[in-house]
């Protein structure tokens, strides 16, 4: 069976939309199914906010989801925490990103040019980048990344702002300043368990279509989507969105009820 592949989706910059596109694969023996990007997940609060819930972004599929199964624990929302240290100010600012694209929208949004720094790190899945931003090398960008991971908190981008007060810290009090504040602020910010759900289609025959909506409505798929603009003959294209870890019993289920040889492809 060929491999899946998720592929990456767009964010846009109010953090609250997701957007998904839908890629094409060949057909295979008159009927196709396709995944084509990890769509819209269900956020489920955790910690204090248990009974909150929210749409949140799933990955793309080189990242790794630490809650398995196609799951991860991001953050639900922006979060500041602002701390001085020997009279400099420092913020730190956590928000959910996406990916490196994302992540510079974040930082455009949050820095503040008169700060004397805006030194961030950012992790998404295996994916990580720092900046010290004129701070001395590994002082600021590193352990805000150390931070990030200790959180255990994927997906989030963490920006600490410094207004100098006039009093060197030196590189272990950097350390120690810019890890803290950031791991403060994750801290302080409401995390949730991501389960992704994927965007699929099948081209089937109609005569076909009964089973397959069946199949559909017993694994409680959603957004189902009907199109007859598919150029085949006696052909239309059904779309819907899945839960990551049920595909493979949703691919089963159909194969075991359709009356001819299907083939899946993943994309």
């Amino acid at each position: 069976m060929p491999v899946a592949a998720i592929t990456p989706r767009n964010f846009n910059l109010s953090f609250q939309k997701y957007y998904q596109k839908v890629a094409p694969t060949k057909l295979h023996q008159g009927i196709r199914i396709l995944v084509s990007i990890a769509g819209v997940g269900c956020c489920v609060a955790t910690g204090a906010n248990k009974a909150m819930v929210t749409t949140a972004a799933a990955t793309s599929s080189n990242s790794n989801r630490s809650g398995g199964g196609g799951a991860y624990t991001g953050i639900k929302e922006i979060v500041r925490f602002e701390k001085e240290i020997k009279k400099s100010k420092f913020i730190a600012v956590a928000g959910p990103i996406s990916d490196e694209q994302s992540a510079q929208s974040f930082l455009s949004q949050v820095r503040e040019q008169r700060a004397t720094h805006n030194c961030w790190a950012y992790k998404v899945g295996d994916q990580f980048r720092s900046n010290d931003d004129g701070e001395p090398s590994g002082t600021a960008g590193k352990p805000i990344h150390s931070a990030i991971e200790s959180s255990g908190i994927d997906r989030v981008m963490v920006v600490v702002i410094r207004y100098f007060g006039g009093i060197k810290l030196g590189t272990g009090g950097l350390v120690r300043a810019y890890g803290g504040v950031a791991s403060e602020c994750l801290k302080n910010a409401p995390t949730c368990l991501v389960k992704s759900k994927v965007r699929m289609g099948v081209e089937v025959p109609f005569d076909l279509l009964g089973i397959l909506y069946h199949q559909l409505q017993s694994f409680h798929v959603e957004d189902i989507k009907q199109d007859y603009e598919t150029g085949k003959d006696g052909i239309t294209m059904v779309t819907y969105q899945v839960d990551f870890d049920r595909i493979e019993k949703l691919e089963e289920a159909i194969k075991n009820n359709c009356s001819r040889e299907l083939v899946f492809y993943k994309h």
